[in-house]
């Protein structure tokens, strides 16, 4: 660090309260960006591709753990590990509780019945399903159908043709709405209506606060498909020793989560899901909340082992050549079940159909699932075709008197048991609370945050770039800090020209949700502060927001965020991105007051950068004031209200078990640090 910088850093400022934010346009003459723009360098997509390197070392280090099995035994015993491990980031499961099934209606067909039923996976939480029969004498073998995103459920003509093709093969057969689909929408407008458009987004909304009471999309969905296998089994004309489960999309991920840990299937064929993550993420990217179970790329779980988690039972991939689930990852997953398989001396019980085609549970690949069920569950060995037949209407299939479930039934939502949770939660918290420092030490494990961070490096702005912007009376500086390995995130340090400057010893971090630009016009909030105050001010983009954001919600809608597929990225490294986040502000505070006494920092936040500025202050006594703005005051709020806003990249999961964040106002009095506004 230069002199002239050191010198100018470490004149800092004070923050009056009462000053009004505003989100003011910057004057055109003005380019505050720090890092040059151009094809070759997109910085927007660097925290991604940053976080996708972090990925690769974990999934290397995965290749060494599989090379290394030699035996039977370090199969099992690695099935028991990361299946422990598996049920651990989805928060665990409840008790099972009584079914209270009902049949609702009947379909007579000339060699099937269709039976409407309902039952209860959690008190008064619904599922509809619809049962196919065979006629004749059972028991007859029983197949479990995860529906995939489809708007109207098990209703959809694929899952019907997938249904009826395998009950006239002699199979019983359950095909269940998952929640936010069918007759199980979460969240019903005035109208009776989704009031959150799509089935992704509202299982990505359901997975926000279900992550903060340590739970999981998925979690919901798994105990649904479990509840339902048992339902399956416990009719009598099911035999419950040869239970099957088939689906496609994210039906097949279900399939995979359902055969990989409940031993009951005997038989699995999952289609159109199975690839890698390693090839998912250079792909299409993270997809909805229930496909990413916390932790799962630092604790080493692949697509691959949904496979050998079950080994040795019989699993077929059924894959579609053209599908966006890449290729070449299936046959990578593919691949290593084999060996795993073959390791066990049961090779031939995992195969993989691949058909030509794009995304979809298509003739050949229900025709496929259909056989593959027929040889494990009925020890036909054959080659049955789909021939033509006619479907039902959504009305026929409709299991509620008025097509959904909560309308109908006035029972419990996902939102309910994720609110009821941070309730029970919020209730042991006030019972009880650790002491300081346990807390504080609790906080930073459960965010990720390293007990040693280091001093960001200081570096020059981009030589393409203007380095100094002049203004009337002050100047901006462009720096670039490197806060990690690969890191680095662009800043402005406003100070007045030097015959103005103060030597208060103290400096104002601005930190925006918007980026470091949106109170930096002429005349802006960040030009009265330097000016109401005399010490410089440095704005600052964290990772991944302002000129680091990638400013795209592939996959995700607006509600999560431009950083969501970055913010579900970090949560499978089990390394919050909140958590992140708080490390750059820790580390450019350790370097703008190392070397300098009695030197204090304080912090302004916005939006998104609100917690982050909390968080930080606790953990570094040179924080002497945090001022928060248009942020979120409780994390509790967050899960007891179904719709949030931009709530995924600030997500700790299971935080609400142990804090939230008024917890953290309460330590940064208690250590003497004087809040600004909290304003949600």
């Amino acid at each position: 660090m230069s002199r002239d910088v050191t010198r100018h850093i470490l004149t800092f400022l004070l923050l009056s309260l009462g000053l009004s934010f505003g989100n003011l346009p910057l004057s055109a003459a003005d380019d505050l960006t720090v890092f040059a723009k151009s094809a070759e360098n997109p910085h927007g997509g660097r925290l991604y591709q940053w976080l996708r390197g972090q990925a690769q070392v974990q999934f290397d280090k995965r290749r060494l753990a599989i090379a290394a099995l030699k035996t039977p035994e370090d199969v099992l015993q690695r099935q028991r590990m990361l299946k422990e491990k598996f049920i651990a980031a989805l928060g665990g499961f409840p008790e099972r509780t009584p079914l209270n099934p009902q049949v609702t209606g009947r379909i007579e067909r000339n060699d099937f019945s269709v039976e409407k039923v309902l039952y209860e996976s959690r008190p008064q939480h619904h599922v509809t399903a619809c049962l196919y029969l065979p006629k004749g004498k059972g028991p007859f073998p029983g197949v479990l159908v995860p529906c995939g995103h489809s708007a109207n459920g098990k209703a959809i003509e694929a899952y019907q043709r997938a249904c009826i093709l395998l009950v006239k093969n002699g199979m019983a057969v359950l095909c269940y709405d998952p929640i936010g689909q069918g007759e199980r929408i979460q969240l019903l407008n005035e109208q009776g209506k989704p009031a959150i458009p799509g089935s992704t987004s509202e299982h990505t909304m359901i997975g926000v606060g279900a992550l903060l009471v340590g739970s999981n999309c998925a979690t919901y969905r798994i105990w649904d498909g479990i509840r339902s296998l048992d339902y399956l089994a416990s009719r009598p004309e099911v035999d419950p020793q040869r239970l099957g489960c088939t689906g496609n999309s994210g039906g097949g991920t279900l399939t995979s989560y359902l055969m990989a840990l409940d031993d009951r299937i005997q038989a699995a064929a999952p289609s159109c899901y199975i690839t890698s993550l390693e090839r998912l993420f250079a792909t299409i990217g993270p997809q909805d909340a229930e496909q990413n179970i916390t932790g799962q790329v630092e604790f080493g779980l692949e697509h691959a082992d949904y496979l050998t988690l079950r080994a040795p039972k019989p699993t077929l991939v059924c894959v579609g050549t053209k599908d966006f689930f890449d290729i070449d990852g299936a046959w990578t997953s593919y691949r290593e079940a084999k060996a795993i398989y073959g390791l066990l001396g049961y090779g031939e019980r995992v195969e993989m159909f691949e058909f030509n085609d794009p995304h979809g549970f298509s003739i050949p690949r229900r025709q496929a699932a259909m056989r593959w069920m027929r040889r494990w569950l009925l020890k036909q060995d054959d080659s049955p075709v789909e021939s033509d037949f006619p479907i039902f209407t959504d009305q026929e299939l409709q299991v509620t008197r008025t097509g959904q479930v909560l309308d109908d039934l006035k029972g419990v939502s996902a939102f309910d048991l994720t609110r009821m949770q941070a309730e029970a939660f919020q209730r042991q918290r006030e019972k009880g609370a650790l002491p300081d420092a346990d807390l504080r030490t609790a906080i930073r494990e459960l965010i990720h945050l390293p007990t040693v961070i280091s001093a960001a490096k200081l570096k020059s702005s981009e030589p393409s770039t203007e380095k100094v912007v002049a203004r009337d009376g002050y100047v901006i500086r462009k720096l670039v800090y490197e806060t990690e390995s690969g890191i680095e995130l662009p800043a402005l340090l406003w100070e007045l020209k030097e015959e103005k400057l103060q030597a208060t010893g103290k400096l104002t971090l601005y930190l925006h949700g918007l980026g470091k630009e949106t109170d930096a016009a002429v005349g802006g909030e960040i030009e009265r502060l330097l000016k109401s105050s005399g010490s410089p001010v440095l704005a600052v983009d964290v990772r991944g927001l302002g000129e680091l954001s990638s400013g795209v919600t592939k996959n995700f809608s607006e509600a999560f965020g431009a950083d969501a597929r970055e913010a579900i990225l970090s949560l499978h490294l089990n390394r919050p991105l909140l958590g992140q986040r708080v490390l750059d502000v820790l580390s450019i505070v350790d370097n703008i007051t190392t070397g300098t006494p009695k030197k204090v920092v304080e912090i302004i936040a916005v939006g998104t950068c609100g917690p982050i500025a909390q968080h930080a202050a606790i953990f570094d006594s040179r924080i002497s004031k945090v001022s928060v703005r248009d942020s979120v005051a409780s994390w509790t709020s967050v899960a007891t209200t179904p719709i949030s806003k931009n709530q995924l990249s600030n997500v700790v999961p299971g935080a609400l078990k142990t804090y939230d964040l008024p917890d953290l106002e309460r330590l940064c009095l208690t250590q003497g640090k004087r809040l600004g506004p909290t304003i949600e």
